[in-house]
């Protein structure tokens, strides 16, 4: 490639949102360098190949991963990698997994005998025994372009896109970084491409799947084409269907139903785990996860993809629960409103917390690899700290909420539930998650507990609502509510960043590929402004909202109650309703001296 960029044949259309190229273009006036890890990449200007910076924190948290799962596979082979600016972590890797711990077993304090050399895979070069990479939806290839230049041990990356601009932009990204040598740029249908490796000779280590929305399309054929004990890297970015906004549409595409919740975004994970091992069921396969995290506005899981009819059929049971008749009543002993069902949703941990800390290691001993290093240490580390056996969470302001009361402070909660027995966590799902395996019996204890010492006033209560019938019963816990010294997890005593703070403005989610990138540009941006927080009344003067509302009559005066007089903050107009009906335009005017229509008559346009 000369470095600049080429144009398909004229009549080729570009697929998943672009289309034909048309004339030619400068390449100075329609492409913005962008650099990101250790790479640099040229991007449209126009949205006709999708990027989002925003997703960095994703990307770089992939590269730790497969980094660690590289080191995990090849050290089973004898292979050592060497990742730039990091010391020799260990000489002996364990497989973490149980389906391989019979395939190597590896003894501390091992000795090479004189004159071996141990065999080393570096970044950059290919090594035989290596990883095979697809990213399905690779857009302008940044990813597959990254694991080449950051991840070792790698034998070839294949960077897929159905779009004819995006491999395009690819060709040319490869050479500009060079990595032709590892980086196979290809224009396929990802599910077809998927299907086509299939074999167990033909099948691919690691499957990064970041499609644009929902991932659904692509899970079938992923599950098939991931190697035995493979890693399969999955984004989900329609949160607003994983969260409960429709939970129709999450059945359709996931297989569960999705309610309205404030632990959807930990639901979300366990929905798309679910999904994942319901297709892997039907090849007689499993997932076992590694990391799922929920981040900004997306989910991202990773799991290994296992064969093995006797864990298949125990899904079912394990993972899922079998039903065995109605486990509740149809309304909620506590509240009394009606239970809503959702599900079936992946019951078992979403982390493997050894493979979580080995990573946390890697990324804590070289801190300057990622720009994103800090937030990856404070998401893992909080992850360290979850229940890895219970699912969902309570937030501090849906419990205070619920009976109307004070929000207790995240101390003071976790410190009744420590003195009471049980135990307690965060989430990185939420800043105010309380994690625990107490049962909602003795929540609600520590509740009524905690509005005996922040009384709520009983006479503005409804006796049918949820906070009257929870406070009409009598704790039978007597909670403490003094802080204990193990009630501040060691990730919020450090400060850790856990959550980032907004890193541009009109952050989030980015608009779709276009063809000529008609999504981008002024009028784009326009949009966003309008419907920015379109929801929430803007600050008004007040002076203008009064004159704002003497623009509209006062339906007290007209039917003649009103007794606020010029006090009123709406007009009392003069003229009668009736008045109003004769002075307005009708299809057939009246003369002043002709009488009001009768009783059968139909009213004009202009009566209220």
């Amino acid at each position: 490639m000369d470095g600049q960029p080429q144009t398909p044949p004229g009549s080729a259309a570009m697929e998943n949102g672009t289309g034909p190229c048309g004339e030619e273009r400068p390449p100075e006036a329609q492409e913005t360098m962008v650099t990101e890890g250790t790479a640099k990449i040229a991007f449209p200007s126009a949205n006709e190949v999708f990027y989002n910076p925003v997703q960095e924190f994703n990307r770089d948290l992939t590269c730790a991963v497969i980094t660690e799962f590289a080191r995990i596979q090849l050290g089973a082979k004898g292979i050592q990698i060497k990742v730039p600016g990091e010391k020799d972590m260990q000489k002996v890797v364990v497989d973490l997994s149980e389906q391989e711990e019979d395939k190597a077993e590896l003894k501390e304090g091992a000795k090479l005998a004189p004159g071996d050399h141990p065999r080393t895979a570096a970044v950059g070069e290919i090594c035989e025994e290596g990883l095979r990479i697809l990213e399905g939806l690779a857009a302008s290839g940044l990813r597959s372009i990254r694991f080449a230049r950051e991840v070792p041990g790698l034998r070839c990356v294949v960077a897929n896109d159905a779009s004819a601009r995006a491999v395009d932009l690819m060709h040319r990204n490869v050479q500009l970084n060079d990595v032709a040598h590892l980086v196979q740029p290809s224009q396929a249908d990802a599910r077809m491409l998927m299907y086509q490796h299939q074999r167990v000779s033909d099948r691919f280590d690691v499957i990064d799947l970041d499609p644009y929305g929902s991932p659904a399309p692509f899970l079938d054929s992923a599950v098939q084409a991931v190697s035995e004990g493979g890693l399969l890297c999955v984004t989900c970015t329609d949160m607003a269907v994983l969260a409960g906004n429709s939970g129709e549409t999450c059945y359709s595409k996931y297989g569960a139903m999705a309610v309205k919740s404030r632990a959807c975004h930990e639901m979300a994970l366990r929905i798309v785990l679910h999904s994942l091992d319901l297709r892997a069921n039907c090849y007689q396969r499993f997932v076992v996860p590694v990391l799922s995290v929920s981040a900004d506005f997306y989910v991202r899981v990773f799991v290994r993809v296992f064969t093995g009819q006797a864990k298949v059929k125990a899904s079912a049971r394990v993972k899922f629960s079998a039903a065995c008749g109605p486990p509740v009543g149809p309304e909620c002993e506590h509240c009394g409103q009606r239970h809503q069902l959702s599900g079936p949703l992946w019951a078992e941990p979403i982390h493997d917390l050894d493979f979580v800390g080995r990573v946390l290691a890697a990324v804590s001993a070289s801190p300057g690899r990622f720009r994103t290093s800090e937030r990856i240490r404070g998401v893992l580390s909080v992850i360290t700290e979850e229940l890895p056996d219970v699912p969902l969470y309570y937030t501090l302001d849906q419990l205070s909420s619920t009976i109307h009361c004070n929000t207790p402070s995240l101390l003071q909660l976790r410190s009744a539930l420590l003195h009471a027995g049980f135990r307690v966590s965060l989430s990185h799902a939420c800043k105010n998650a309380v994690k625990t395996d107490a049962p909602s019996s003795a929540i609600w204890d520590i509740m009524r507990c905690w509005e005996k010492e922040n009384p709520v006033k009983r006479e503005r209560l409804s006796e049918t609502s949820p906070a009257f019938r929870i406070l009409g019963v009598e704790p039978r816990l007597q909670a403490n509510f003094t802080i204990r010294d193990d009630a501040n997890p060691s990730s919020r005593q450090r400060g850790l960043r856990r959550f980032q703070a907004n890193p541009e403005a009109n952050w989030g989610p980015r608009p779709r590929a276009r063809p000529g990138g008609k999504a981008a540009g002024k009028a784009m941006e326009e949009r966003r402004k309008l419907f920015q927080n379109k929801r929430k009344e803007l600050a008004e003067d007040p002076d203008q909202r009064a004159a704002r509302l003497k623009t509209f009559p006062c339906k007290r005066f007209r039917e003649g109650t009103c007794e606020r007089g010029d006090q009123c903050c709406y007009s009392h107009s003069t003229l009668t309703p009736k008045a109003t009906a004769e002075a307005a335009p009708t299809d057939c005017p009246q003369t002043p001296n002709q009488s009001p229509p009768g009783p059968g008559a139909a009213a004009g346009p202009g009566v209220d």
